[in-house]
């Protein structure tokens, strides 16, 4: 009995603490979103204007890990079937994370804008049983700025 209720503590906290790290981060977003506005993101190959201006790689990356109680209800959903809720939330903020930290190379080097935007994502295995330990997204593109 006491192993049952020690397991059900340590469900409740990794979810609690988890929910609170996670808004964290939203709310982390959100603030470098606004700031990073200015630089616009276009999927389209083809730069406009090609002779005013140059294109230049950037990329950003981020490895995000599941917490145990995501992995925990995400395993519970594998067993009914239907949308991992909980997977999808992580997945969203890696990859606004990986676009920001490119938009913000991007400033770095003077860019005003990023075409050509590719998001690849990789999860990253962890244990025997083959579950998912982390998950990584890489944003890539051609940022353009006024050639020189």
């Amino acid at each position: 009995m006491f192993d049952l209720i020690l397991f059900l503590v340590l469900l409740l906290l990794g979810f609690v603490f988890g929910q609170i790290a996670e808004k964290r981060h939203f709310k982390s977003i959100i603030e470098r979103e606004k700031t990073l506005r200015d630089i616009l993101v276009f999927s389209e190959r083809r730069i406009p204007d090609e002779e005013r201006l140059e294109g230049i790689l950037v990329c950003g990356s981020v490895v995000v890990s599941v917490d145990f109680f995501k992995r925990f209800v995400a395993n519970l959903r594998n067993l009914v079937g239907g949308r991992v809720s909980s997977y999808e939330s992580l997945l969203e903020r890696a990859r606004r994370e990986a676009v920001l930290r490119m938009k913000e190379e991007a400033r770095r080097k003077g860019a005003s804008g990023i075409w050509n935007l590719r998001l690849e994502t990789a999860s990253i295995y962890k244990g025997a049983a083959q579950s998912v330990g982390a998950v990584e997204v890489v944003a890539y593109g051609t940022a353009v700025r006024e050639r020189r």
